[in-house]
C-alpha cells in the first residue's frame, strides 16, 4: 500500500468558526449566575465517568426547558447571541445551512477551572450512536485567561487561548478532536454545549 497525497488548488479550511460575542458583559453575568448556585454545582465528568486525570472541572448543567425560569434570563440573552454566531456560520457554509435549516440544543454546561483544571483528555463530541445526532458544538470563554487553559485542535494544530466572549462552533466529529490544556493560574470559566438534529417527527 503506498499513500497518495492529494495536494489541494487552496488552503484547506478548518470549519471553525470564531466570533466575539455582544455585549460582553454577559459573560460576567453568566459567571455570577453559575456561582449564585453552588448546591447545583458537580464535578466534571467525560462519557466514561468522573475521572479527573481526564477532566478536573466544576459544572454546572442547564436543561433547555429551565430557560423559561424567570431567573435565566442572562441565559436567553446568551442564547440570542450564540445564535447570532451560528447564522453566521451557515452564511459560511451554506450546504449546512440546506442540509440543516433548523437545529436544536440539550443539555448543556456552564463551567469553572481552578488552577491545575484541565479537559486534558483529547475527545470529540460525536464518538457513539449515543451522540450520533450532534452536529456541531459550541463554546464561549467568560473571561480572559493568561497561563495555560488554551483549547487545543489536534489535527488542525491549532491552539486557542481563552479570552472574555470568544466564542467557538465547529463540527461535532472526529476530525476535530480538541483538548483543554492545564489552567496554570486564575480561573477559566466557559459555557459549551452541542448543536443536534431535532427529533424524528419534529
Amino acid at each position: 500500500m503506498i499513500r497518495i497525497e492529494l495536494n489541494p488548488s487552496h488552503q484547506i479550511p478548518h470549519f471553525i468558526g470564531c466570533w466575539s460575542i455582544e455585549p460582553l458583559s454577559l459573560c460576567d453575568e453568566l459567571i455570577a449566575f453559575f456561582e449564585s448556585r453552588e448546591a447545583q454545582q458537580t464535578r466534571g465528568q467525560t462519557a466514561s465517568g468522573f475521572n479527573p486525570a481526564s477532566k478536573n472541572s466544576t459544572d454546572l448543567a442547564i436543561r433547555p426547558r429551565e430557560l423559561e425560569q424567570p431567573d435565566h434570563q442572562p441565559l436567553r440573552d446568551y442564547m440570542e447571541a450564540l445564535f447570532t454566531c451560528h447564522r453566521d456560520y451557515l452564511e459560511q457554509w451554506p450546504f449546512l445551512k440546506n442540509v440543516m435549516p433548523r437545529v436544536e440544543i440539550s443539555s448543556f454546561n456552564i463551567q469553572r477551572y481552578d488552577p491545575g483544571g484541565h479537559f486534558q483528555k483529547v475527545h470529540s463530541e460525536r464518538t457513539t450512536v449515543g451522540t450520533s445526532h450532534r452536529v456541531l458544538a459550541w463554546m464561549t470563554y467568560l473571561n480572559d485567561v493568561e497561563d495555560g487553559g488554551a483549547t487545543r485542535f489536534v489535527h488542525q494544530d491549532l491552539k486557542v487561548q481563552p479570552q472574555k466572549g470568544k466564542t467557538l462552533i465547529w463540527p461535532a466529529e472526529w476530525t476535530h478532536a480538541h483538548a483543554g490544556e492545564i489552567l496554570n493560574a486564575g480561573r477559566k470559566y466557559i459555557v459549551t454545549g452541542w448543536m443536534h438534529f431535532p427529533p424524528v417527527g419534529n
